[in-house]
């Protein structure tokens, strides 16, 4: 099959865990003798960045542009609050992505398109697709059709359960654009799926849960207790509650035990601050690659304590893979991968003495800890890359087929 992937961003340039599994998968695609194209965007260089390059990613054709006026690409503290407004309403639609992508795959011809969620390359490109009648996948990552923040978070971080009327006129606006268009809607979770649907989303698109795939190589690794290393690998924002687990950690009398902490963002100041007493935590920031994979070969804990609607954070595969067990936060998709006692533990979102509670129990009883690890190697070996491909092929296949 020759299949072509639509994403925001693209390695090198990476704007989040969408882009990264874009790219695992375009590679896998690839090995499995099928052909890959990747459509995306590029920063501004010139009137001449808003024509499509094309570059080559080992076997994989990369088509990079610069969307017209995309929002994302332009610092928005040099934009007054109306210039952002006005950006981001042409964002919605937009004509320039529109013919770029509709251009671009006339001349690829793929047999299925396989349509991520479109953060700011603008949801002209579901009419693009549609209007040269490929088949078509959308998977998706976050909240962009209810959520311009693609969140679902208020201007104060916290979850928006009403929201404001500007909202709604986007919502029913991105309904409309969207409408049926895609023939298949994928997600990693249920939750996901079950908010776009009950929000009037998804009508008479055909939907179904893929779990994300992570690379495996059979073998738990060898963990140390005589210090227990705990693990937090995400981004350092209010919404990922990492001010929680500091909270709960400093709460814990054991001089054995070490926090670590992997990332960065807009709070890491403020954490860094909030932990500036306690010895026992470290900031390592960005990891990635071999120095990542370490980390999670190492950790006895691994906690994700969002305070938000997370989707199927790939922490919690890469923490599985590795033996791991995980504490996350009852909230989101989280706990379609967490099962309690068997290879982690859950806990009410933000509720610091419920995690301080559960990480003092796994510390005071390593025989515990020791079960959850095969718990957790055993619950990885359900999200293998090679089980993700096949399903994805299967996806595929069907919608040539139709």
């Amino acid at each position: 099959m020759k299949i072509c992937q639509i994403i925001y961003t693209y390695p090198p340039y990476v704007s989040g865990g969408a882009d990264i599994y874009a790219e695992r998968i375009s590679k896998e695609l690839v090995k499995k003798g099928h052909e890959v194209v990747v459509i995306t965007t590029k920063p501004f260089d010139g009137l001449s960045s808003l024509k499509p390059s094309l570059e080559m990613d080992g076997e994989i054709k990369v088509h990079r542009f610069y969307p017209l006026n995309i929002f994302s690409w332009i610092y928005s503290d040099e934009k007054s609050m109306f210039q952002r407004a006005i950006l981001n309403a042409i964002d919605i639609w937009n004509l320039h992505p529109y013919l770029v992508i509709k251009n671009i795959l006339k001349k690829e011809k793929p047999d299925v398109v396989h349509i991520h969620t479109p953060v700011w390359i603008s949801l002209s490109v579901f009419d693009a697709v549609k209007s040269l009648k490929i088949p078509s996948v959308f998977m998706v990552h976050d909240y962009l059709l209810l959520c311009r923040r693609t969140l679902l978070l208020n201007s104060n971080g916290e979850i928006c359960y009403d929201p404001h009327p500007f909202c709604k006129m986007y919502q029913s606006l991105s309904r409309k654009i969207v409408g049926n268009k895609p023939d298949m809607v994928i997600a990693p979770s249920q939750f996901i799926l079950d908010t776009l649907s009950q929000s009037g989303f998804l009508e008479g698109s055909k939907s179904l849960k893929i779990p994300l795939g992570v690379s495996i190589d059979g073998k738990k690794p060898k963990k140390e207790y005589e210090t227990i290393d705990i693990l937090y690998a995400g981004s350092l924002v209010n919404h990922k509650g990492v001010h929680i687990l500091i909270e709960a950690f400093k709460n814990i009398k054991n001089e054995n035990i070490k926090l670590h902490i992997l990332g960065k963002g807009s709070e890491e100041s403020n954490l860094k601050e909030m932990a500036k007493d306690d010895k026992r935590i470290l900031f390592h920031g960005f990891v990635k690659g071999k120095e990542l994979l370490n980390f999670h070969e190492n950790a006895n804990i691994i906690v994700v304590p969002s305070v938000c609607f997370d989707n199927s954070p790939m922490v919690i595969y890469e923490s599985l893979m590795n033996g791991t067990p995980v504490i996350g936060s009852k909230i989101g998709g989280i706990p379609e991968l967490i099962e309690e006692g068997v290879n982690g533990f859950l806990f009410e979102p933000g509720n610091v003495d419920e995690l301080k509670n559960k990480l003092q129990y796994l510390i005071d009883n390593p025989y515990k800890l020791k079960s959850l690890e095969k718990g957790a190697f055993e619950s990885g070996k359900k999200y293998t890359m090679d089980i993700h491909i096949e399903k994805l092929e299967s996806v595929y296949r069907e919608l040539i087929k139709e």
